[in-house]
């Protein structure tokens, strides 16, 4: 017997990582690690490591001195444009080591 309310996987999915914040939360901060390199390209990438987010603050190690000045210039493009990525606001701020 069928139920006459069924919903697909996706649905039901969708509707439960919509209510618990903590998740869109944690998709978020995974969008953004993930995006890094598709949204500096595979060159500024390369020159990046060790990236993660703590208090909603992403931290990036710099091999490049030259790089990290040019990054540091242009903080408040990244972090809007991340956050574009993510679909919500994620980080506030971007430390360069």
């Amino acid at each position: 017997m069928r139920k006459k309310n069924t919903e697909s996987i996706g649905e039901v999915l969708s509707q439960f990582f919509s209510e618990n914040e903590v998740f869109q939360k944690k998709l978020g901060e995974n969008r953004i690690l993930n995006g890094w390199e598709e949204l500096l390209g595979a060159s500024i990438a390369s020159y990046t490591t060790n990236l993660y987010i703590r208090n909603s603050i992403l931290h990036v190690h710099v091999s490049s001195s030259v790089l990290r000045s040019e990054l540091i210039i242009n903080r408040h493009n990244l972090v809007k444009k991340l956050n574009k990525h993510a679909g919500m606001e994620v980080i506030k701020d971007i430390v360069f080591r």
